[in-house]
């Protein structure tokens, strides 16, 4: 795979893992296999985008579609709704009403239950009140398509916005989505718009989002466009911070939630909260009590201290229920003694609990991450298991720790600053139990990852290598989490450990931010602690993200770092090759011979096959593009003969380009070998690399249009995957063949794309040749 992925350094697990398939996401759209009416609706799809000249991305940015979306309509994947049909037909100037019938006909023959997405916390079964509040989000959601709740702290915000959410289900059919921002959550800083809007992409199934936070925010207000989703932004703390994550146009809905009145998001009415009124307020403490009230003034003392928030309400409750000898009196008493609303609450449900309970809720106010699950609070408290767990249920009970779902487990803001603050005070050893968390889920971690099939491992342990990505996926938020408070702690073995532990997650969401980050600090961790060899991989990890954000400076700058570090040979070839990526993509081509040609020496001495071949394949590529056909050719040979498998992609591709002009026949059947490789191993990066260069030797061999149809189907599942490097390469050959085809404007426009990516990231060798191929298309057309 030519942009820089040797074989030798992928991970066959992640690799033969598909990317989720776009046509199960929910949508507007119906789910389908071609057939009958449906093959014949593609067929005329098809047609129309034939006959507008334009190519996936135009067409979709000329109708108002999504590219991915349009990309489902026209392969078969999904069918589009009437009005997407609409924009289609007025994009060519055609009458839509022919084709009604026929529309009808495919979604009616193809309809089945779209999957739902719901990240949704549960409703709560004594929520209270609020009828005005509720009545008015609702109506600003009919209306506006959004609204922000703000007002104190426990006043009940995400309460309100979850039971709404709840009620108006029916009306937001594609789902409904949660995530918290981290706005006043103690101890973690608020979500940044590129992470939330990363992880809101990957809630629809975005698994590569793009690099930068403009362009997630586009694709964000893309996807909702063509879904009814309800969006739930809890936590938030300011306008700006919630601005990128609003939908755009579209029937899709958006509910903020804020300590703070975001007075400044013009297009998102406020809804303020005021503690409860004392009729609604008796009446929740009641239900959380358990009994019915009678006692009219003790009962006003409660709620007094209690403030009308509806948290210490119901802890409040809860603690007369756990106690049924007292009365509300005796409650009403022991609440006086302490001088807060808060403390008198929140101790109150600390006073009924044991010292080992008592313990555990301090120690969770300590806990990095966003929720956590029985095994992780064992660690924390040094306790067993089948102990931590009989404890959390105490202080599930109490209210003073949540269970969104089933064994997974979080506390509220409020309640985890105070218990952080009792720890400062009272948890001589609360470091000791930190880092008892960082051990665990670096094993955990490590334990999983030893699961998943890589070139650095002969057997993996058994495992199921799907549920360990699962468990990635879960944990990602803590594990980041862990890794800054290991961080913050100084403890270099964990920040060490945990990057290198995460290789084959990172592998399908390489180049993000995190990544880089984690890794840059993870190498300077190695360094202090004398470890030449680890922090060499882990800058060699380094250069591989930058790499694949495009960043090739900066790649090669961590690269050159590693190689001085003293790598183990493994490292070292695998350098030897990232390298010759690095300079052939900068245009220096002699260089990155002469690492390639290093890098197969390497992998012959270690007797590794699949590196020697990627290393001939891209000595061969290199060659090619040197005017060197016949050596080339081959080299390229070489590489197919000693590899097998989806080794021999690469090759395969060298040699089908080497061989368009003199062989066409052989050209396109060894491409079209490389494809059959690439989709039998669910290689997406490597189907979209053979589509793309099927385009360039049809070109060279005189079919252009049939090039712009493996172009686009190149361009169609690069998007999902948000690969800049790809993106870049693949930007040259579509425009070059766009001039051929006699289509100078969509050359042209190709072009102008390959110069804006390019001074985006520093890339003067790919702005050089883009404007050098803009004057010959001006000067042909």
């Amino acid at each position: 795979m030519v942009r820089g992925t040797p074989w030798d350094t992928q991970n066959p697990a992640e690799l033969r893992e598909r990317v989720a398939d776009p046509s199960a996401r929910a949508g507007t759209g119906t789910v389908l296999h071609v057939s009958g009416p449906q093959e014949r609706l593609v067929a005329q799809l098809a047609r129309i985008k034939e006959l507008s000249g334009l190519s996936l991305r135009a067409l979709a940015r000329q109708t108002g579609l999504s590219s991915s979306s349009l990309s489902r309509y026209l392969t078969g994947r999904l069918v589009p709704p009437w009005e997407a049909v609409v924009a289609l037909c007025r994009a060519v100037g055609r009458d839509p009403r022919p084709l009604r019938a026929l529309w009808a006909e495919a979604a009616e023959a193809g309809a089945a239950p779209a999957r739902r997405r719901n990240d949704l916390p549960a409703d709560l079964f004594d929520f209270t009140g609020r009828k005005a509040e509720s009545a008015l989000v609702e109506e600003l959601l009919r209306t506006s398509g959004a609204a922000a709740i703000d007002g104190m702290a426990g006043v009940g915000k995400t309460s309100l916005a979850v039971h709404v959410a709840h009620r108006l289900v029916p009306a937001y059919p594609d789902g409904g989505l949660y995530l918290d921002l981290q706005g006043f959550t103690p101890g973690q800083e608020p979500l940044e718009p590129h992470a939330a809007l990363g992880r809101l992409l990957g809630a629809l199934d975005v698994t590569h989002p793009p690099a930068g936070t403009a362009e997630r925010a586009a694709l964000w207000r893309s996807e909702l466009s063509r879904l009814r989703i309800l969006v739930v932004l809890d936590n938030a703390v300011d306008a700006e911070q919630v601005r990128p994550l609003l939908p755009g146009a579209g029937k899709s809905g958006v509910l903020v939630t804020s300590r703070h009145r975001l007075v400044s998001l013009d297009a998102v009415p406020p809804v303020s909260l005021e503690p409860l009124a004392d009729d609604d307020a008796a009446h929740l403490f009641g239900r959380a009590a358990g009994l019915s009230l009678t006692e009219e003034e003790p009962v006003g003392q409660v709620l007094r201290q209690c403030g009308g928030l509806p948290l210490a309400l119901r802890m409040a409750g809860a603690r007369l229920r756990h106690r049924p000898g007292w009365t509300v009196a005796v409650l009403a008493e022991r609440l006086r003694a302490t001088p807060s609303r808060f403390d008198a609450a929140f101790g109150m449900s600390l006073q009924q609990l044991d010292a080992v309970q008592r313990r555990m809720f301090r120690l969770l106010g300590l806990l990095p991450g966003a929720d956590f699950d029985t095994a992780v609070a064992g660690a924390l408290t040094d306790m067993p298991p089948d102990r931590a767990g009989a404890a959390l249920e105490e202080l599930v009970d109490a209210h003073l720790v949540l269970e969104p779902s089933p064994g997974r487990y979080r506390m509220h803001d409020l309640i985890r600053q105070y218990a952080a603050d009792i720890a400062a005070e009272e948890e001589p050893r609360a470091e000791a139990a930190l880092r008892r968390v960082l051990t665990h889920y670096l094993a955990q971690a490590v334990a999983h990852e030893r699961t998943l099939p890589s070139p650095h491992r002969r057997d993996p342990s058994p495992g199921d290598p799907a549920r360990a990505m699962a468990w990635f996926d879960l944990e990602y938020v803590n594990l980041v989490a862990c890794f800054d408070a290991a961080v913050r702690l100084c403890v270099d073995e964990v920040v060490a450990e945990l990057p290198q532990a995460m290789r084959v997650w990172f592998f399908r969401h390489r180049g993000t931010d995190d990544q880089a980050r984690l890794l840059e600090a993870a190498a300077a961790a190695a360094a202090r602690l004398g470890r030449d060899q680890e922090r060499a991989s882990l800058l060699a990890d380094l250069g591989f993200a930058r790499a694949a954000a495009g960043r090739l400076t900066e790649a090669l700058s961590a690269y050159e770092a590693a190689e001085r570090s003293g790598p183990d040979d493994d490292t070292a070839a695998a350098l030897a090759l990232r390298i010759g990526f690095v300079r052939r993509d900068l245009g220096d081509l002699e260089a990155a011979q002469a690492h390639f040609r290093r890098a197969r020496e390497l992998f012959e001495k270690l007797g590794r096959h699949a590196g020697q071949s990627q290393a001939l394949a891209f000595d061969g590529w290199v060659t090619l593009h040197l005017g060197r056909r016949d050596e080339a050719v081959e080299l390229a040979r070489a590489s197919v003969a000693l590899a097998d498998g989806p080794a021999q992609i690469t090759g395969l591709v060298t040699l089908g380009l080497a061989l368009a002009p003199d062989a066409p026949a052989e050209s396109l059947r060894t491409l079209h070998d490389a494809l059959e490789l690439s989709e039998q191993h669910n290689l997406q990066h490597n189907q979209a690399w053979c589509h793309n260069h099927l385009g360039v030797a049809l070109r060279i061999t005189g079919s252009p249009e049939k090039a712009l149809e493996h172009h686009r189907r190149a361009f169609e599942l690069l998007e999902p995957l948000a690969e800049v490097q790809l993106e870049m390469d693949f930007l040259h050959a579509y425009a070059e063949t766009c001039r051929v085809a006699g289509r100078c404007d969509e050359a042209l426009a190709l072009l102008d794309r390959t110069i804006e990516l390019a001074r985006e990231l520093d890339r003067p060798y790919d702005e050089k040749l883009a404007r050098a191929a803009r004057e010959v298309v001006r000067a042909a057309c």
